[in-house]
């Protein structure tokens, strides 16, 4: 009993700790900005069933409107195996939510000048130019066809280069047994060796035909770090990071931030089989621009609210705004096939922008929202949209690396948009 006690008063303070440190928004009573404390309170009892049935470790979630934070609270535990509480201020491995990360990182240099949309992929990275395109045969066999068109900056940030990835269940091509899964060429090697391994792979489409969701991003950004000459996570501190404050963002967690690093269960809840987020404890050996950065929701919601904002916080301005209209416009026309859906059930209607899925049309979508939303999410449990019409942006962190994810996704946005009450 003393014991429980004692584990109890030690969750309270290290909630209150959690508590005590800044907030990452000016905070706001939730019914002075068109929100019901009711509805927003529903997030409390999803996240308290879900921990009840050891369905999800833990999360933090950060919702704010009109600039100001109507809901930040931690759930449950950052590590499972040690009962460690969550605190506000976990560290979450971010997968695929680096790629809008990354994304800014590039059009910073293209607002200077130096990274244009329809600069010639090649002009960089010259093996890009003799890739082949893969076609696959009646039986089963790959014929190589020249491309019909160089591949350009702008299909990186749409996901329109034919790259794709190895081992993701939408991926149901026999070229993606030739392709690493997504975090793999980051552990395994450095920037060049990451080049040098993916451009003797098959293109799975012609260069600007088809949305496939594959390592577009991190070659983006190994080409941001060839035109800033430096390492993307350098280019990313000086140049988003610190300006806006987001302390913890980061490539390489430090020996003081691997006790806030959020862990998953050994075992996906769903299959029973084994589950581990290998970044968490494997250092990568480049700066992943696709999947392995790491950072707080707090952190993630300034970087959100920045972009909300026409690209500027604080008085820091990292974008135009006329760029962020750019980036979070659909960038897929009639010509190109949108898979978006495929990656993510929930998100029909909607397009994609430049390292953003953004919502073209009512209806449609599984989730509410507004035309205009844009949105990505993380393969390991995060979670973030931003929807300029209700002035909101949402980030969610979770180490929930197994399907349970997307479900985790839909029942956040539901909730959140029935908590909206003008």
């Amino acid at each position: 009993m003393k014991k429980t006690i004692a584990m109890i008063a030690t969750a309270a303070a290290v909630i209150t700790l959690g508590a005590a440190r800044a907030a990452p928004l000016p905070e706001a009573n939730p019914d002075d900005v068109g929100f019901s404390k009711q509805g927003l309170a529903r997030l409390d009892d999803f996240f308290a069933r879900e921990i009840a049935t050891k369905r999800v470790p833990g999360a933090v979630v950060a919702v704010a409107r009109d600039g100001k934070l109507v809901h930040y609270k931690a759930y449950g535990m950052l590590d499972p195996d040690k009962g460690t509480p969550m605190p506000v201020d976990a560290i979450f491995a971010l997968a695929s939510m680096t790629k809008p990360m990354a994304a800014v990182a590039g059009l910073t240099l293209m607002e200077q000048g130096r990274l244009p949309l329809q600069a010639k992929l090649s002009d960089y990275y010259p093996g890009f130019a003799d890739m082949k395109v893969g076609v696959q045969q009646a039986d089963g066999s790959l014929k190589l066809e020249p491309q019909a068109s160089q591949i350009y900056i702008h299909d990186l940030y749409r996901h329109t280069s034919g790259l794709m990835y190895g081992g993701r269940p939408d991926s149901t091509s026999v070229l993606a047994r030739q392709y690493p899964e997504g975090t793999a060429p980051a552990l395994e090697g450095d920037t060049q060796a990451f080049i040098e391994r993916i451009t003797k792979l098959p293109l799975v489409h012609q260069p600007s035909t088809e949305f496939e969701y594959g390592f577009s991003i991190d070659v983006l950004g190994a080409v941001v770090e060839k035109v800033s000459e430096q390492r993307l996570g350098d280019y990313l501190a000086a140049n988003v990071w610190q300006p806006l404050g987001m302390k913890d963002a980061t490539f390489h967690p430090t020996d003081a931030q691997r006790p806030r690093l959020a862990r998953p269960f050994a075992n996906d809840p769903l299959t029973g089989k084994p589950q581990a987020i290998k970044l968490l404890d494997t250092p990568t050996r480049f700066d992943c621009g696709g999947a392995c950065s790491f950072a707080t929701v707090g952190d993630y919601i300034r970087f959100g609210q920045m972009l909300l904002n026409g690209g500027e916080l604080d008085g820091q301005r990292i974008l135009g705004p006329k760029t962020v209209h750019h980036m979070t416009t659909n960038h897929l026309g009639p010509e190109i096939k949108n898979n978006v859906a495929n990656v993510e059930p929930h998100r029909a209607g909607f397009g994609f922008g430049l390292a953003v899925a953004v919502r073209t049309s009512e209806g449609l979508s599984s989730v509410p929202g507004n035309p205009g939303e844009f949105t990505w999410n993380g393969a390991y449990g995060t979670q973030f949209f931003c929807d300029p019409k209700e002035r909101l942006v949402v980030v969610v962190g979770t180490a929930a690396p197994g399907e349970l994810r997307k479900y985790y996704r839909e029942q956040v946005q539901d909730i959140v948009y029935g908590a909206m009450v003008k």
